[in-house]
């Protein structure tokens, strides 16, 4: 496939017209560029009928007080990607699902992989490119990352609640195209020279008094303030900063995110560090629920925690370094969202999710 120039638009694919996947396409076309969703039939209609509405008002950036209406003669969309392979070909798709959904989503991938163009991956965890190398080839998976915070309303609907930035790894042809691409869209982004440690860096951050905070049915701000439970997080990140170490991968801010203030927080005095910390990720979060916990309770029977704390410890096992808190937080999470174990096990009782490590 012959590169873009620098000042062609690109031809995405974007795989659902969810939170992020609005947000990005949403903005991309408002930048002049070629925008083909793949969305569930049953929101679809919606998408034709009133196509895209983004409240993007809290980016002081854009300057603007209203939401942007897009109709929905701007953009193309399809159901099933054989259609929508139709409007290409496409320089990149993009792919921002939960973790445990990629698996599926590259099945039904692989019978099309010559088709596909390359694909940046903004999915949470660290074993999702990989995956994607695996199953369509190297050349066919730009790593990426997304801290942007967006609320779906409704199909196509999307507010803004949390500027962050797109982060893309350098390496493939189209890394520097897609940063410039996604910066006059007012994506946020950035290039990094390392990609693992780019991954590796927002799970970090993504860590905190999540899992906990799902399996206690406590908000992150009452899991920082109690003090044992923050020596739980503490030990958490730390665990994943010896992995880190292991791996030399080197700790990097991802965009709107000081990562590296965590990590170095994180290796203070607990008295010195829990202030701090507690007002930062906890001011955040706040009372509200994380991912984890909205995961816990949809009833899909599935969790991310696998791909973060459970990664975490995966790579501990295999390099020799004790992960026991990450472990402990993978395992009972996962039980508890598979129903192997009740959901009121350890809901308001830290003190008995403690005593597992004693």
């Amino acid at each position: 496939m012959a590169q873009p120039t620098s000042q062609s638009p690109l031809k995405f694919l974007i795989f659902g017209a969810g939170a992020i996947g609005a947000y990005i396409g949403g903005s991309l076309i408002l930048a002049g560029q070629s925008v083909t969703f793949i969305e569930r039939e049953k929101n679809i209609e919606a998408l034709k009928t009133r196509g895209l509405r983004l409240d993007l008002t809290l980016d002081q950036n854009r300057q603007v007080k209203d939401a942007f209406l897009i109709e929905p003669r701007a953009f193309t969309f399809a159901s099933a990607l054989e259609a929508a392979l139709k409007f290409g070909p496409f320089d990149v798709a993009l792919v921002a699902l939960k973790s445990y959904d990629l698996p599926a989503l590259l099945a039904s991938l692989k019978p099309f992989a010559e088709k596909m163009p390359p694909i940046l991956c903004l999915s949470n965890g660290v074993d999702n490119e990989p995956l994607i190398a695996a199953t369509l080839g190297k050349d066919k998976v730009i790593y990426g990352t997304v801290t942007t915070s967006v609320r779906k309303k409704n199909a196509g609907d999307i507010v803004l609640e949390k500027l962050g930035g797109v982060g893309v790894a350098a390496g493939h042809p189209l890394s520097e195209k897609l940063v410039e691409v996604f910066q006059r869209a007012f994506l946020n982004a950035r290039l990094y020279p390392h990609a693992e440690s780019m991954k590796w860096s927002k799970m970090f951050a993504n860590l905190v008094s999540n899992a906990s905070s799902a399996i206690l049915d406590l908000p992150p701000k009452a899991v920082l303030a109690d003090k044992k439970l923050y020596k739980l997080e503490i030990d958490m990140l730390n665990e994943c900063l010896a992995v880190m170490k292991a791996l030399n991968l080197e700790v990097v801010d991802v965009p709107n995110v000081p990562v590296r203030a965590l990590a170095f927080a994180a290796q203070l005095p607990l008295w010195l560090s829990q202030p701090a910390v507690s007002r930062v990720a906890g001011g955040k979060r706040g009372n509200k629920m994380p991912s984890f916990h909205i995961d816990l309770h949809s009833g899909r029977g599935k969790s991310e925690v696998e791909y973060l704390n459970g990664a975490v410890a995966r790579e501990g096992q295999r390099l020799g370094i004790p992960t026991p808190v990450n472990a402990l937080l993978a395992n009972t999470l996962l039980a508890l969202t598979k129903k192997e174990i009740p959901l009121e096990t350890y809901a308001q009782q830290p003190e008995k999710l403690l005593s597992q490590l004693a």
